[in-house]
């Protein structure tokens, strides 16, 4: 069975009781969340190495890492570096998102090493086996590739079975057109082929595969916007409505399904997305890119979509995918996936303070606990990146003659620190009770 199918018959899986235990929440809860699927719990039958992680507005926000070799950079060991790091950083998930030769190998290797749920978009690998032109493609390959991955251990996999032949026109009136790389692949296909989407076409087989191995869906956005311009238009929301129609067709197959969201869509429509796709897709758990709320930042492109990424986990989604500095620049390496993860550790947990989760602030009040006592080490100990949080402390009492003095920093120095200042106030307070 699947987790959903074990939810339904009112079973508690191990990986249930996991989630529970995590979250500090009941397990009936998670049971019951699982059941009607407003939550997820992405893990192949044939995991043995993984940490269950729920997935769910119940739940913390949880972050995902897209790592993977292109075309032109990288390789398996390169990948495997990355993640490592991103794992250390705190990624809840990762995805690997290879092209070219020997993906299945690679694959392998980041299955046998990450502890987290691993994600793929299948059509990548099947488009890497072909030679020649994209518009070759033989659906019953990527279906095959489906199978083969699903049997070789992936957790969870992107499939762009939203994206319809009609919906293309649509599309080609943008700025950007269509920026999902397995989205433009699909769409490409139908218009060579002048045929409807294989995914969706041949989705029951689809779901047949990954019920057998309980692959949990993420739908894949295959027209999300590619910049401000193009978000919330036409051709997304049509997708999207698609998109509610297969979260059906999922659900009643017992297979998990969650969706993913758009990537770049100016700040003040960023609510109005999440609460559409709450009430489309039926609360299924909501995967975002971001979304970048402004173009004009390459290279600090982490910051502007963390941004954005807040609000979306504040207002609806529950899996947020990183953006690196490299994003529209290049391949990320691994200090770029180091800075993505944080960025987003960050968006995810302040979104979590501003829903008022249960105990999401507790980590907050004691690094000002800490902070007013001069405790440095629990202000690192409770810093998402305390190596760099010592680093930078360091850095500056290395150059002063205050090396040894620990009730104050460098910003204000002894004399005007305001802390230091609160203390002698509420003593003279004290005296005058």
């Amino acid at each position: 069975m699947t987790q959903l199918e074990a939810a339904r018959k009112g079973l508690v899986t191990d990986a249930m009781k996991s989630v529970a235990a995590d979250e500090n929440t009941p397990v009936e809860t998670v049971r019951a969340a699982v059941a009607d699927g407003t939550a997820v719990i992405p893990l192949n039958i044939h995991r043995t190495n993984c940490k269950p992680i729920g997935v769910g507005r119940m739940f913390t926000t949880k972050i995902n890492a897209n790592l993977g070799r292109s075309m032109t950079q990288s390789g398996k060991g390169d990948e495997l570096e990355k993640l490592d790091i991103a794992l250390k950083a705190g990624a809840d998930f990762v995805m690997d998102l290879s092209v070219g030769d020997d993906v299945k190998a690679i694959r392998r290797g980041m299955l046998d090493a990450s502890t987290r749920p691993l994600g793929t978009v299948p059509v990548y690998e099947t488009i890497s086996r072909l030679k020649g032109d994209i518009p070759h493609m033989d659906p019953s390959l990527l279906i095959g590739v489906i199978r083969e991955q699903a049997e070789q251990g992936v957790d969870f996999m992107t499939l762009h079975a939203g994206l319809l032949l009609r919906q293309i026109p649509l599309a080609m009136k943008r700025k950007m057109g269509i920026v999902s790389r397995g989205g433009s692949i699909m769409a490409e296909w139908m218009m060579e082929n002048r045929a409807e989407n294989p995914l969706y076409v041949h989705w029951d087989e689809v779901m047949d595969i990954l019920a057998e191995h309980d692959v949990t869906v993420s739908l894949g956005d295959g027209l999300r916007p590619g910049c401000l311009a193009d978000a919330s238009d036409a051709a997304q929301f049509s997708e999207l409505d698609v998109l509610g129609e297969l979260v059906e067709r999922c659900r009643k197959r017992g297979v998990q399904v969650m969706v993913e969201g758009p990537g770049h869509v100016p700040f003040d429509q960023v609510r109005m997305n999440m609460e559409r796709e709450q009430e489309v897709c039926k609360g299924a758990p909501f995967y975002v890119l971001g979304p970048v709320v402004t173009d004009i930042a390459p290279g600090y492109d982490h910051i502007v979509s963390a941004i954005g990424a807040t609000a979306a986990a504040t207002y609806g989604a529950s899996l947020l995918c990183y953006v690196t500095p490299a994003e529209h620049l290049g391949l990320p390496d691994g200090d770029e996936v180091h800075r993505g993860c944080i960025a987003y550790k960050i968006a995810a947990h302040a979104g979590d303070v501003a829903r008022g989760l249960p105990g999401a602030r507790s980590r907050d009040d004691a690094m000002s606990d800490a902070r007013a006592a001069f405790d440095w080490d629990r202000q690192f100990a409770l810093a998402l990146d305390p190596e760099k949080a010592k680093a930078r402390w360091l850095k500056t009492r290395a150059f002063t003659d205050e090396a040894h003095s620990d009730d104050h920093c460098s910003m204000c120095g002894k004399e005007f620190c305001a802390v230091r200042t609160s203390r002698r106030i509420r003593e003279l307070a004290d005296q005058m009770q």
